[in-house]
């Protein structure tokens, strides 16, 4: 038994059963709150805790899969690449309004980490939380941050995302689907493209270009705090 549970298998096993049921769940109430991997957080959490076993067992799995994250992120240009010429004919639309929306985010995390008096290392690790989580680790590092709490902020925001940002495209009335697709990938990356795809191709390939020009303007930011 002890064998079983420090297996990879283990932590994969449990992370694609609980992120099953979320996906389920989702289909059956079709509410956005029903987001499969904020349900599937909660399972694996929820399991940890009522076996006690320990976490370091659940991570040797949930490593493995962690190694797919990258590669899975670049796929997305798959879709980026059947909407080149939407691409090219909004450039310069894309282009700043990814610079825009990554420094409204990091200026509004900036100032509401002042404003509670947050220590420097909490701001450090807060600072890249709409970007994917490979380049927000990368920038928090680099920051002084800590990265349990860059990956956790980076997560909530994500699964914010997914499940705000079409209720607000609703709401604002947003018809086009380029700075649909734009807005909910600067400000959810990975997770909130998964959502993007869902309503539609042009929104899924924007969002996932998004995630890669979000990134890099993120970065460049960085450099000068």
């Amino acid at each position: 038994m002890i064998e079983w549970l420090s297996s990879p298998l283990f932590g994969v096993a449990v992370s694609i059963l609980a992120y099953g049921a979320g996906y389920w769940l989702q289909q059956k109430l079709r509410s956005p709150a029903a987001n499969p991997l904020l349900i599937a957080i909660i399972l694996v959490i929820a399991f940890l805790q009522l076996t006690g076993i320990p976490l370091e067992s659940y991570e040797a799995g949930g490593g493995f899969i962690e190694m797919f994250l990258a590669p899975a992120t670049a796929c997305l240009a798959l879709s980026i690449y059947r909407q080149l010429p939407v691409l090219k004919k909004n450039l310069f639309p894309v282009l700043f309004g990814s610079a825009v929306g990554s420094a409204v985010s990091m200026g509004s995390v900036a100032l509401l980490c002042h404003l509670f008096r947050l220590d420097d290392v909490m701001t450090a690790s807060l600072l890249p939380k709409s970007v994917t989580t490979p380049i927000a680790i990368g920038i928090a590092e680099q920051l002084g941050g800590s990265t349990p709490v860059t990956v956790a902020a980076v997560i909530l925001t994500g699964i914010a995302g997914a499940m705000l940002c079409p209720l607000f495209i609703r709401w604002f009335h947003i018809k086009e689907p380029v700075a649909a697709g734009l807005a909910i990938g600067v400000s959810s990356h990975a997770v909130g493209t998964s959502r993007a795809v869902q309503l539609g191709e042009i929104e899924g390939a924007m969002s996932g270009l998004a995630i890669g020009t979000a990134g890099l303007v993120t970065v460049l930011f960085s450099v000068f705090l």
